[in-house]
């Protein structure tokens, strides 16, 4: 089920320092899907936290590796809780570490509300089309915790800093900076599952002989566990957002 890959021929570069299109693809794939720890694993983290406190908020107990161990926490509260994750599968090893703290916010009634998230998280990737070691952080603030509201809804900023090596086209490393800003993102109650929601990306970085690359684009989460990113006055991509998968449209 993991890995990263595309259906398509990568498009050429025209000189072995260029970063291309589909290459920057690869680094938004991972940077977005769960095999690779990227947005949506966050997205899903926080959502596991918060569907435990709106189910009553009585010290539900749900699976550790989700990113924590207990759910009970009182209004105006903050908790903190970290998770480690080594995998290998499908010829796709992560290996990552995440730290979170949750400051849940109640309503006038002190029914629990938004649940506002702060991550720092380090590790590696190494997929068929991809290696990469990086840090990062994210500050999430998911809604609907009210019970009587139908899905959460996400809005905050992801990023992830480090090294790269990729393993098609013209095998380019170097160093990356990637942005993600998510508004209005639907996730659905119980199931977490992205129902739609849109969101900015950047990517900017040094490529071999240390030349710079940038690239911008959008995200629209399309609410069948896939993407469309259209990286600005390039081309589009279609995402796997479990598989970290990728195809050129």
């Amino acid at each position: 089920m993991l890995g990263a890959f595309s259906c398509k021929k990568d498009n050429s570069a025209s000189s072995s320092s260029t970063i291309t299109t589909d290459q920057a693809a690869d680094i938004a794939a991972s940077s977005l899907a769960e095999n690779s720890n990227g947005f949506a694993t966050v997205t899903d983290d926080v959502a596991v936290n918060a569907q435990g406190i709106s189910s009553v908020n009585t010290g539900l107990t749900v699976n550790s590796t989700q990113a924590t161990a207990s759910v009970h926490q009182e209004c105006g509260t903050t908790l903190t809780d970290s998770v480690t994750r080594n995998i290998t599968a499908d010829s796709v090893t992560i290996n990552y570490f995440f730290k979170y703290s949750h400051t849940l916010n109640c309503n006038s009634s002190n029914v629990p509300d938004n649940l506002i998230n702060a991550l720092t998280y380090k590790g590696s990737f190494d997929g068929p089309r991809l290696t990469s070691t990086n840090t990062g952080s994210a500050n999430v603030t998911i809604a609907g915790l009210s019970p009587t509201a139908t899905n959460f809804v996400l809005n905050g900023e992801y990023k992830r800093d480090g090294s790269f090596q990729s393993k098609v086209g013209n095998k380019a490393s170097g160093n990356s900076h990637i942005d993600i800003v998510g508004t209005n993102i639907m996730l659905s109650k119980p199931g977490r599952k992205i129902l739609s929601g849109s969101a900015t990306i950047s990517i900017n970085g040094t490529g071999p002989k240390g030349n710079s690359f940038s690239y911008t684009g959008t995200i629209v989460f399309n609410g069948d566990n896939t993407a469309t990113l259209t990286i600005t006055g390039g081309a589009s991509y279609t995402i796997n957002l479990l598989t970290g998968w990728r195809a050129r449209r």
